[in-house]
């Protein structure tokens, strides 16, 4: 089946998607969750192919663990399409009404986007996640995963599709790109006619190519060189305990912490406490030549370093003398993704928060929070990094748009 036919079949049941009852969502999400929990050993057994073709094919240890699912991570996936089902429906909410002085009555509510595209990398969960915010959000959608996750994909939309049929829902109303060349994704960009969105999730390339190149709307969702500024008056202690988490319990997300901005008051008493626990995983440490001097087995970072997601254990470290230094920075460097200061200055938390111009930014807490599930909105499609429609973590509300309701009773201009 060819990307057009099934973007004509996704086209087709949006009159019964914009007509189905919460109630009858919420069933459908909760028939989903409890099938990918009883189908879960068909998924492994689908994810083992995938696992093995990524290894043959010298996938890294971050990819392969994006990439695995086991019977822990789909009870996960399954929780997620739940807490999706708890959410308060997003659509058909009255943002305002109004009553012009010829008696006109003027409502402008929320509703589906209508058919939504994604374009994603080796995240089989993703699968399971966007149709589930898609679903309940009103939304058909069109999933083009990658070539590394194909039998896990095909296994998980296969569970779904059969759970939306018992449910008395249109097995189109999620759909798999089984074709995993550059045709597809291609063809998928140019599909305006069919195709209301387009979202992307995944490395930088991947992005940036569906960016450049879409002729049908995008919502950038961005890579994440996430940044972790110690400032001269943070606690130490907090400070290498928050850097640990979030650069070493998951490398391959999008949220950790790639880059370390260090106070030059501090980094003398910091870094040495930092690159402590960071040994304990044998994270390599990139810094200028202050970070160098200030702690033994400090590798020389280059420029590109600062600008890069490594999604590894590697971290860089750049030596500033004032928060505002930091700030500018942390706004040059960073994809806009999640940044956080570790302080106890409140002036300071203060300005970086209001200067900061990424989508999520922290007080002492781990950028590995920003993410649709810590943030309460469920599962979630992406963290967009732009600024129109949507940004940060995107949930069902993010997947809305709204039109006018007007009301007359024979009035004519």
């Amino acid at each position: 089946m060819t990307v057009k036919d099934l973007g004509i079949r996704a086209k087709g049941v949006q009159t019964f998607l914009s007509r189905v009852s919460t109630e009858d969502k919420n069933r459908a999400l909760l028939f989903i969750a409890d099938a990918l929990c009883n189908r879960a050993g068909e998924i492994i057994s689908a994810n083992a192919t995938d696992l093995e073709n990524g290894k043959n094919a010298g996938l890294n240890a971050g990819l392969l663990d994006r990439l695995m699912l086991d019977a822990e991570r789909i009870e996960g996936i399954a929780d997620g399409v739940r807490q999706v089902a708890a959410l308060p429906d997003a659509c058909g909410k009255v943002v305002y009404e109004y009553e012009k002085e010829n008696g006109l009555k003027i409502q402008k509510i929320t509703v589906p986007i209508g058919v939504i595209g994604i374009i994603y990398e080796a995240r089989p969960n993703v699968t399971a996640d966007a149709a589930a915010l898609c679903l309940k959000s009103g939304n058909a959608v069109i999933l083009r995963g990658g070539k590394e996750a194909i039998n896990s994909n095909k296994a998980v939309v296969g569970v779904m599709q059969d759970a939306l049929e018992r449910a008395g829902f249109p097995r189109e109303t999620v759909q798999l790109v089984e074709d995993t060349s550059r045709n597809s994704a291609n063809e998928m960009m140019k599909l305006t006619d069919y195709l209301d969105c387009l979202i992307p999730r995944g490395g930088k390339g991947l992005i940036q190519s569906v960016v450049q190149n879409s002729t049908v709307p995008v919502i950038e969702t961005g890579s994440g060189n996430c940044h972790i500024f110690v400032d001269e008056s943070a606690d130490i202690e907090m400070a290498a305990n928050i850097i640990f988490n979030a650069k070493t319990q998951r490398i391959s997300v999008c949220n950790a912490c790639e880059s370390l901005v260090i106070h030059s008051g501090v980094i003398e008493r910091a870094l040495p406490v930092i690159k402590a626990r960071l040994d304990e995983k044998n994270v390599e440490i990139r810094g200028d030549e202050r970070a160098q001097r200030a702690c033994a087995g400090i590798l020389p970072a280059t420029e590109e370093d600062f600008y890069t997601e490594y999604l590894d254990y590697i971290i860089s470290v750049k030596t500033v003398d004032s928060v505002d230094e930091a700030i500018d920075h942390i706004n040059e460097h960073s994809t806009g993704h999640s940044e956080a200061i570790i302080t106890s200055n409140d002036d300071n938390a203060r300005r970086f928060m209001q200067c900061i111009d990424s989508s999520s930014v922290y007080v002492n807490a781990s950028t590995r929070f920003t993410d649709g599930g810590e943030f309460g909105l469920g599962a979630e499609i992406g963290i967009s990094t732009q600024k129109l429609h949507a940004r940060g973590p995107m949930g069902i509300e993010g997947l809305t748009s709204t039109k006018y309701l007007i009301y007359g009773d024979g009035q004519i201009r």
